[in-house]
């Protein structure tokens, strides 16, 4: 096999983009099948199983939900009190899970090299001695905010969904009592979380948004596991604040940690900058080319493949050279609308 070439789950894949990245997935990239129409039973159905299967941070982040609600989860009887005792537990508990997801990948990709920049989207180091950043040094800036503020906001959302629930005042129901319900939740709670994100995202690249808040989180243009949090507060509350369907429709707490460790979690698997994790034939799908766009482009790709948002806004990139002049031309489409 020639240089620059790799073999990824089947396919045969260019591997070096010397203009632009160290590493790109099959392009170009399209967004999920249900989304066009006419539907294609059979590709949505491919899309399903290769979005759920066994290896894939989606079905890593439920089992981490189901881990949680079993045996880490406070008693109702607990959080019908605001005492110190539950709320400080689980504080600890997400420290040590984002400490071990984001930390222990880290660690494996960029600390230990462990498989050098193989499957990495964009090879160069990340920047030190940069005054953008917190103590002048990206990671150190990420791990400060992921957890001084992301995990602290994300105990706030848990535990205020827990408190509600505890005295009665949402719906919550025991498992077993609604099997085809608490089913139909799981599989929508990744769809509503890419749609809530899709739309608060968009929100936050207008002009004073982003300048003032979401901006911090586009100092990271190549991002690591610690960049998927690392963002202003005000940005924390917005991302873990799409508990609000929780509000609104009967759950069980898997489906409130499900949805809060797409977060969470998620973020930090998704921001990897690694299109897999490889442990000899084991590969696990991490990394989001898709979003890696948008923090090396910004004006593209404010939601997800599976969010509607960015062929409906003429925004989807699928990393093709024609989508670069695409988005060129929009540009200067948008520079010459404003100074007209």
């Amino acid at each position: 096999m020639g240089p620059g070439i790799v073999w990824r789950w089947g396919w045969v894949v260019t591997a070096t983009r010397p203009d632009r990245w160290n590493f790109t997935p099959p392009l170009p990239l399209r967004s999920a099948p249900f989304l066009h129409w006419p539907v294609e039973l059979r590709a949505t159905g491919a899309h399903l199983i290769r979005t759920w299967s066994p290896q894939t941070p989606r079905v890593f982040m439920l089992g981490v939900a189901f881990l949680v609600w079993r045996w880490l989860m406070p008693s109702m009887e607990s959080a019908a009190q605001l005492s110190p005792g539950w709320l400080a537990a689980t504080l600890s508990r997400n420290l040590v899970l984002i400490t071990i997801v984001a930390g222990g990948t880290h660690l494996w990709l960029y600390r230990f090299e462990g498989q050098g920049t193989a499957l990495r989207y964009d090879s160069r180091p990340f920047p030190k001695n940069k005054r953008v950043f917190l103590f002048r040094d990206q990671v150190r800036d990420n791990v400060f905010l992921s957890v001084v503020s992301g995990v602290v906001v994300w105990t706030f959302a848990e535990c205020l969904i827990l408190h509600l629930a505890a005295t009665g005042r949402i719906s919550t129901y025991e498992m077993g009592e609604h099997p085809v319900w608490f089913v139909v939740v799981v599989v929508l709670i990744p769809w509503w979380s890419v749609l809530f994100f899709s739309a608060h995202h968009r929100l936050l690249h207008t002009e004073f948004l982003y300048r003032r808040v979401h901006s911090w989180h586009h100092r990271n243009t190549n991002v690591g596991p610690w960049s998927g949090l690392a963002m202003h507060p005000v940005e924390h509350v917005v991302l873990f604040s799409d508990v609000v369907l929780l509000l609104l429709v009967p759950f069980h707490p898997v489906h409130l940690y499900f949805m809060l460790l797409h977060h969470g979690l998620g973020a930090p698997l998704s921001h990897t900058g690694y299109d897999a994790l490889t442990f000899g034939p084991l590969r696990i799908r991490v990394g989001d080319f898709h979003h890696q766009l948008h923090h090396r482009l910004v004006e593209c790709n404010y939601g997800g493949v599976e969010s509607p948002v960015d062929e409906m806004l003429g925004t989807f990139h699928d990393g093709t050279p024609e989508a670069d002049a695409r988005m060129r031309d929009r540009r200067r489409a948008g520079a010459a609308s404003s100074s007209g």
